[in-house]
């Protein structure tokens, strides 16, 4: 007998022993497994065969050649510091030290970044704090340096690499160094790995260092990489660095910095490190006739990679997808990022296979994503985004994604769409929480304990989806509902970046059975929140999804976004700039919402029909936020609510177009243009909110009642 979906979230993996997660996560975690290597290919065929015989009804393997970045075994990258003669008088180490039952492993890839140009420059260093947009700018504007022709160093953290390597490209730097500061990826009280969770010295950060803005493939931007795609050069590719670019360990960063010349920082510049954070350019007087030499030769090629997608199709709607995604290839070992995700994603099929061996079948169809080359800029997930493009738009309900299921040991975080808010309080309400000395507790009463750092809070706060992640595209740039949930740090008292040991050898099985989650509870109970919306998803009569909750979303995006403007009181009524048209539209939306849901209470949900019509106002209510033109300079983002930060990938920002518009309105040479800008982009956020109002309406209306001030 089918299986009530209300139930599904308490069902999902209860049968499942800690044992089997040990296993699964040992098992994936074994061997390194970079995207585009043999490894990575044996696990994904390993993926398909198991998910078959968990009983999906398919499972197939889809490739794409697209472009990976290498490290050149013969001429590794490393960093000098070379005297008068051009000696080298000290050299950054060639790869991590191997944790203790490692050391036989071949194929572990030096720290290195991704996509780096090649080349030796050679010059004056300059510190650049964290290399963010207002970092350069006080540099330059406040210090009076200028960092042309210089090399750079920054420490990891607050923004995506990224946006540094663009920023130092902007400045005019000929080369960025980046490190990880013990005041950034080490928690106070915490030892090192193996005997903490701390990175060690000599630990470094792989990752790409791409400013795609959602391009996908650098050569095939906007269509899928197959072999008949037109490839443009790699001189042309999108979002490739000019400059050469290498990440090291803080034992590393201290040769370098130990020395440095120029002025004392602000403290707020000034990391954990035992030395004085001066910022440059160059050396002290002892050793002034000292420079630095980057020796980066890393490759860049065109390399297949292969996604693993499995189906479930739907009994009454096998036309309505609803996707569970997360990515397969780790820069390492992987035991944090991905595959405390991948196992999840792994142990939702073999749950959903015993379903389907009980006679339950879903409503809608489910689509299960294994994919390639994430960490090399979401390029799996945004390939078979571009090549189902068509199908996606007319055809999907959700995403959610399954990424790392752990970042941190503290509580539940969430980022999804407004839409979504409600469905994830009912289903952390259904499921236990994983603490111990919590019994009794739901995972949302927890969640919310822990996260009310005020207590004035009435729900457990969620958060904007940004990117950095394989929902990028889904929601971005085709508006598919999305989200994500993860175990995550204490962000009040927690303040290092990410996890310490992030992209590293260190990512290992033993980090997440030692100290991470050595019941593995908290895995199971992220697979169970994730698992719930999936299931909720795909076998619900009426669609999950809150207009409501955007409404209220919109409200506080509106007001947020105009007290950000309100900053510039005198331009703003120099230049005759109001948001009244916006929190009109959101007024309006908010009717339309309030409305469509007091027609659910009346629904005749025996007529299929009527049935049909709500869930696809509800599931194309995301897509009615969609821009074809995209945000000014980044076509491939199309959402006009959300967006990342064009200043950090990793952040989500509401209005994204009015917020980068503003973002940088008191350095511009052209005031009037500026505002004009801000002007523009105020105009297509309340024409979008109204346009997606006007989809909430019954069938038979052709258009809402409006204020004449929304007529934008």
């Amino acid at each position: 007998a089918a299986v009530d979906a209300y139930f599904l979230p308490i069902l999902l993996l209860q049968p499942l022993v800690t044992n089997c997660w040990h296993c699964l996560h040992r098992k994936f975690t074994r061997l390194p497994h970079l995207a585009g290597t043999q490894q990575n290919l044996v696990y994904a065929e390993q993926i398909k065969e198991e998910w078959l015989k968990f009983g999906l009804d398919s499972v197939e393997m889809v490739p794409y050649d697209v472009l990976l970045s290498y490290p050149n075994k013969s001429q590794p990258n490393y960093i000098s510091i070379v005297d008068q003669l051009g000696n080298e008088v000290f050299n950054t180490s060639l790869a991590e030290p191997v944790p203790e039952g490692y050391e036989d492993v071949t194929d572990i890839v030096p720290p290195y970044s991704a996509f780096s140009a090649k080349g030796q420059p050679e010059g004056d260093l300059v510190y650049v704090n964290y290399g963010r947009t207002e970092d350069f700018f006080q540099l330059q504007r406040q210090m009076g340096i200028n960092v042309t022709g210089k090399i750079v160093i920054v420490r990891y953290g607050k923004i995506f690499r990224g946006n540094k390597v663009k920023n130092a490209m902007l400045a005019g730097a000929k080369g960025i160094i980046m490190f990880s500061d013990p005041e950034d990826y080490c928690a106070a009280g915490v030892q090192p790995y193996p005997d903490g969770w701390n990175l060690p010295g000599g630990g470094a950060q792989r990752g790409n260092v791409l400013n795609l803005n959602g391009a996908g493939d650098p050569l095939t931007p906007g269509y899928p990489a197959k072999e008949y795609a037109y490839r443009h050069s790699l001189e042309d590719g999108v979002g490739l660095p000019k400059i050469p670019v290498h990440p090291i360990g803080y034992h590393d960063a201290i040769h370098l910095l130990k020395n440095m010349g120029g002025q004392i920082p602000p403290n707020n510049w000034k990391g954990a490190l035992n030395v004085s954070y001066r910022i440059g350019p160059g050396f002290t007087d002892d050793f002034k006739t000292h420079k630095v030499r980057m020796n980066i030769q890393t490759n860049n090629q065109v390399t297949r990679i292969y996604n693993v997608i499995g189906r479930i199709r739907g009994a009454q709607e096998p036309d309505r997808y609803v996707i569970l995604g997360g990515h397969r290839d780790a820069w390492v070992f992987g035991g944090i990022d991905p595959i405390s995700g991948a196992a999840v994603v792994h142990e939702t099929v073999r749950s959903a296979g015993r379903l389907l061996s009980r006679g339950w079948r879903p409503r809608r169809t489910i689509v299960f994503a294994s994919w390639d080359a994430e960490e090399f800029g979401l390029l799996g997930s945004t390939e078979w985004a571009e090549d189902n493009a068509k199908l996606l738009q007319e055809r999907a309900v959700a995403y959610i994604n399954a990424d790392s299921a752990i970042e941190g040991m503290y509580t539940l975080r969430v980022d999804c769409t407004p839409s979504l808010h409600t469905l994830v309080y009912d289903i952390t309400k259904q499921v236990t929480s994983p603490e111990e000395r919590e019994e009794g507790l739901s995972l949302y009463e927890s969640w919310h304990k822990r996260d009310n750092w005020t207590n004035d809070r009435d729900a457990p706060r969620i958060s904007k989806l940004g990117s950095g992640s394989d929902f990028e595209a889904y929601f971005i740039r085709l508006g598919i509902a999305a989200g994500r949930a993860r175990y995550t740090k204490n962000k009040k008292t927690e303040r290092y970046s990410s996890y310490p040991v992030y992209h590293s050898v260190y990512e290992t099985f033993e980090i997440v059975e030692n100290f991470y989650d050595p019941s593995f509870r908290k895995l199971q109970a992220v697979a169970r929140v994730r698992g719930g919306l999936i299931f909720q998803l795909a076998d619900s009569q009426l669609l999950p999804l809150d207009a409501n909750q955007y409404a209220v979303s919109l409200s506080k995006y509106a007001q947020s976004i105009a007290q950000l403007a309100q900053m510039h009181p005198e331009e703003m009524k120099m230049y005759e700039v109001t948001f009244d048209s916006l929190f009109s539209a959101v007024e309006n939306f908010t009717v339309a919402a309030r409305d469509f849901h007091d027609r659910l209470e009346t629904l005749d949900r025996t007529d299929p029909l009527q049935v049909r019509i709500v869930n696809d106002q509800l599931m194309y209510l995301e897509r009615a936020f969609i821009d074809p033109l995209g945000l000014p300079g980044r076509p491939f983002y199309r959402h006009v609510i959300f967006a990342p930060s064009s200043h950090n990938k990793y952040a989500g920002e509401s209005f994204p177009g009015i917020y980068d518009s503003l973002f940088d309105i008191e350095n511009s040479a052209n005031p009037e243009k500026a505002w004009e800008e801000v002007k523009r982009q105020i105009s297509i956020a309340a024409f979008t909110v109204h346009a997606a109002a006007m989809t909430l309406t019954p069938p038979s209306v052709s258009s809402t009642k409006t204020n004449d001030s929304t007529n934008v």
